[in-house]
């Protein structure tokens, strides 16, 4: 498997008491988008643009996915997970004859830029027996013509219920399957006109095609498919979501939106939204989000879209990738717990705002939840504002500030993953007392490091096993009691790991903070 991508799946590992939760974490992202190929529904993981267009083709001017992961590497995100999503899209067609009849092959991944072909031979197979014959699968490069992936396959069979019977056998196949109905017989030696012995390969009988444009229902997908968005389920751990717009003028939709803003939630990661095509001034902005009614802290967004600087005659373009590249930037370089317009953390100096913001404006576009993209002095543009859509409920004001939504993420999802061992123990005083110390460890390495209003933070721990034996959230309780860097604000949160799985809740109140050397 390549170093720069994977197919995504992983493994949940229960980590034991003994190991320290883990304090750094590369932020890592998560686009779903239209691409030219690639393996449909399966998270792949790239970690440079290079690799994104050796897997899912160059940069196609019916799609946003490949500019998006552009902007993202450019600005400073390092791992992304890509999950190509099409509608209607076909995967070409290879027809390998068979005494009057064929062997139909069709390719795995779909669109008109998969360059599939297939040979076949008899090597090593008796010459008495007819009925096996042995494939050759390759993906040739549509950019250099060179053969990118190849598969062999040895003394297949048509006959069902065959031991190597050929439709079971390319179901292990990353490349094509086998479309029914079968032949009767083996499929011919390909070979060279006119020769027997030198071998040929058969392309395509029918080119695949790239379907149509998106709709939300595309990119939201099934969970119980595993499709879309969902696919993402195959993934342990991503920390932002973003979905740039479906087709050239289209803006996501409000199903696609609101379907991923749950996801988020679920997951514990913020959704990056682009403001729509029609914001055109900060009037319209301020009036957009007034309509749109969303209220989130776990959705992202910015106005206004952005111009190319050399370029006045496009449309104004969506940095939703950019967005989520510098997000990944400001945890590497000074934690998530800190605002956006820090030093180093500018968008790239070709882009510049497509609409001017006054001081008074952008105010009230970040009061409304926006962040504002603004030239600064030295004349790249800059985010400001560090807000999230959680402005609009009582409940979700406290993590309108983008900066304390992210530092709690961070805290419960590192604290989830690393307390799982706690619910298959039974002895509750030994529970409390090893989770105790995981859990402060953490905290003091997040206090030393500058997260916490005066470094105090306090931690207490209770395991009710015994007490909730037949119960299915039976399990532990964590209360946290932390101060924000910069927040006048304390917040208190609970996390109960069960057998069930894991939740958060805010409370009113909280141990009381110990102060931390």
């Amino acid at each position: 498997m390549s170093d720069e991508f994977n197919r995504g799946f992983t493994v949940s590992e229960i980590a034991p008491f003994e190991r320290a939760i883990e304090f750094t974490h590369e932020t890592t992202a998560a686009f779903v988008g239209r691409a030219l190929r690639g393996p449909l529904n399966t998270p792949v993981l790239v970690e440079n643009f290079a690799a994104f267009t050796r897997r899912f083709g160059s940069i196609w001017r019916r799609s946003a996915l490949g500019p998006a992961v552009e902007q993202f590497f450019e600005h400073g995100g390092r791992k992304l997970y890509v999950v190509r999503v099409a509608n209607n899209a076909r995967g070409a067609m290879v027809c390998l004859p068979a005494n009057g009849d064929a062997l139909v092959l069709r390719a795995l991944e779909p669109g008109s830029t998969e360059n599939i072909r297939a040979a076949v031979d008899y090597d090593g197979i008796a010459d008495g027996d007819e009925e096996r014959f042995n494939l050759v699968i390759q993906r040739v490069a549509p950019d250099t013509s060179l053969v990118a992936d190849q598969e062999i396959y040895l003394r297949l069979s048509c006959r069902e219920g065959a031991r190597n019977f050929v439709a079971d056998v390319l179901l292990d196949s990353s490349l094509i399957r086998v479309q029914e109905p079968l032949p009767n017989c083996r499929p011919t030696r390909t070979s060279r006109f006119g020769t027997r012995f030198e071998a040929s390969y058969a392309g395509h009988a029918q080119r695949g095609s790239d379907g149509q444009a998106l709709s939300d229902y595309d990119l939201v997908g099934s969970a119980v498919r595993g499709t879309g968005l969902f696919a993402l389920d195959q993934v342990e751990r991503f920390d932002l979501l973003y979905l740039p717009p479906p087709a050239r003028g289209v803006d996501l939709g409000p199903a696609a939106t609101l379907a991923a803003e749950l996801y988020c939630r679920k997951r514990g990661a913020m959704l990056v939204m682009d403001p729509p095509e029609n914001w055109h001034t900060p009037v319209d902005a301020l009036k957009g989000v007034r309509d749109a009614g969303f209220s989130s802290p776990n959705m992202l967004s910015y106005f206004p879209r952005m111009n190319l600087r050399d370029d006045a005659q496009t449309s104004p373009r969506c940095i939703g990738g950019a967005i989520a590249g510098l997000v990944c930037k400001l945890d590497r370089q000074y934690g998530a717990w800190e605002d956006l317009n820090q030093s180093g953390l500018s968008i790239n100096r070709k882009y510049r705002p497509a609409s001017e913001v006054s001081p008074e404006e952008a105010q009230a576009l970040v009061r409304a939840g926006l962040n504002v993209v603004a030239e600064s002095a030295a004349g790249r543009a800059k985010v400001c504002g560090s807000v999230t859509m959680g402005s609009g409920s009582q409940m979700d004001r406290r993590y309108s500030r983008l900066r304390v939504r992210r530092l709690c993420l961070t805290i419960t999802r590192a604290i989830e993953r690393a307390t799982r061992w706690a619910v298959f123990e039974q002895d509750e005083e030994a529970i409390a007392e090893r989770l105790l110390g995981q859990v402060d460890g953490y905290m003091s390495q997040l206090a030393q490091a500058g997260a916490f209003e005066g470094g105090r933070f306090a931690v207490q721990c209770n395991a009710g096993f015994e007490s909730h034996a037949a119960d299915a959230d039976r399990g532990v309780s964590i209360l946290l009691t932390f101060q924000p860097a910069g927040d006048d604000e304390e917040l208190a949160l609970t996390l109960h790991q069960t057998v069930t799985g894991f939740r958060v809740a805010t409370t009113a109140f909280g141990p009381v903070n110990a102060a931390v050397a």
